[in-house]
């Protein structure tokens, strides 16, 4: 099956009028339709094309949330995009148990929570405070986002704010090209209690990515995390996802995150960690530094 060109250019339109760069857009917007004149996409099957066109977004934007995904298997079609992405979504969640693979308690009394994605607090509420609940009582706390892909900006604000004390904490500036400026404050009312007054440690790696990034940033922001492991993958642009046909989607980033901390955020440079080891090595690392502060907080009088 190949790429229809009414879908091409309907994806197009959708890059050009929202992608948060409008000068790269338009670039890369008229190269692709060169090529497809050229008819350098005709001989292509869909997946071809959609990587074709994907490689030509990434040379032009160097934005690793924009691409054109062929699915080989027809996914049902939502008469509205925004119930579409929001039902993608869900279901991700869904598949994910929001995000939450592993909560444990290690040795010595140290909290570890495994994510592999950031749910919006709406979805993932309940979940969120369910894993806080459990290492409520631990000494200090680790958040493994080594495996964690992506998620929401809301679903970042409820999991720092379980990290930090009040309601009055900026932490993070949206500016969107379709909803315009929108702050992220932490949170005043929480189901669980407030992990405070102990160390964090986050761990990161090569495919700690967006949502999973902005957590690590934001909480390396406060200072109230020690980010152990490897430098992220660099994907800072909040994403809407638009199904086109059942087999063809287009992923727009259409706005930008600042950090109140940096007045700036991560995209193309990743989240630097604070104590920098092998990826597979910082889990080991971080239980070091937890039971240093640990022993050291028990010999204060």
């Amino acid at each position: 099956m190949i790429l229809d060109p009414k879908v091409l250019e309907a994806a197009l339109g959708r890059f050009e009028a929202e992608y948060i760069d409008p000068r790269r857009a338009a670039s890369a917007a008229a190269e692709i339709r060169r090529a497809a004149a050229a008819g350098e996409y005709a001989e292509l099957d869909g997946a071809a094309a959609c990587a074709a066109v994907t490689k030509v977004f990434a040379d032009f934007c160097r934005d690793k949330h924009l691409r054109l995904i062929w699915s080989e298997e027809p996914e049902p079609l939502e008469d509205d995009d925004e119930e579409a992405g929001a039902a993608m979504f869900a279901a991700l969640c869904r598949e994910h148990n929001n995000g939450v693979r592993k909560v444990e308690v290690l040795d010595g009394g140290i909290g570890y929570l495994d994510l592999t994605l950031i749910p919006t607090a709406e979805l993932g509420g309940a979940t969120i405070a369910a894993a806080m609940q459990l290492v409520a009582d631990t000494s200090a706390l680790i958040l493994d986002l080594r495996s964690t892909i992506g998620g929401s900006t809301d679903g970042v604000q409820l999991w720092c704010s379980y990290l930090i004390r009040g309601a009055d904490t900026l932490l993070t500036t949206s500016h969107s090209t379709v909803k315009g400026t929108r702050q992220y404050w932490s949170l005043g009312h929480l189901d669980a209690p407030r992990y405070l007054d102990r160390p964090v440690y986050v761990l990161t790696g090569a495919r700690t990515f967006s949502g999973g990034e902005d957590l690590a940033y934001t909480l390396q922001g406060l200072q109230r995390a020690t980010l152990v492991g490897a430098t992220t993958r660099g994907g800072a642009h909040p994403t809407d996802w638009y199904q086109l046909t059942e087999h063809v989607t287009v992923t727009v980033p259409n706005c930008r995150s600042e950090s109140p901390f940096t007045g700036t955020d991560w995209e193309g440079v990743g989240v630097v960690p604070d104590v920098a080891v092998a990826e597979d090595e910082a889990l080991a690392a971080a239980i070091e530094h937890a039971r240093l502060s640990i022993a050291t907080d028990a010999d204060r009088p």
